[in-house]
């Protein structure tokens, strides 16, 4: 069974404000809590190294697809410049 829909049923039962959810899973928690607020982990640009993240999606995309919130971690904190890793990660979102 998939579980997402349940885990978003409890959030709402117990009056939680906001969730943490995989970019893939934005659509459908976002079609179960239209006004929970949704942090998704796991973004970074197309062709950016997954790391450990399984599951991962790019910033725009989740932005798109509902996300409230973007966590940004290793793609900025572990460029060799962070500063121009930043700015080509907001240009992204602004093309």
């Amino acid at each position: 069974p998939h579980i997402v829909p349940k885990r978003v049923r409890l959030a709402l039962e117990a009056n939680c404000g906001g969730l943490v959810c995989a970019a893939g899973d934005l659509a459908e928690v976002r079609a179960i809590a239209p006004r929970l607020t949704l942090v998704v982990p796991g973004t970074r640009p197309v062709g950016a190294e997954p790391h450990d993240q399984a599951r991962t999606g790019t910033p725009a995309d989740a932005l798109a697809d509902g996300a409230d919130l973007l966590v940004v971690g290793r793609v900025v904190t572990a460029a060799e410049d962070r500063a121009a890793a930043a700015d080509a990660l907001v240009s992204s979102l602004n093309s």
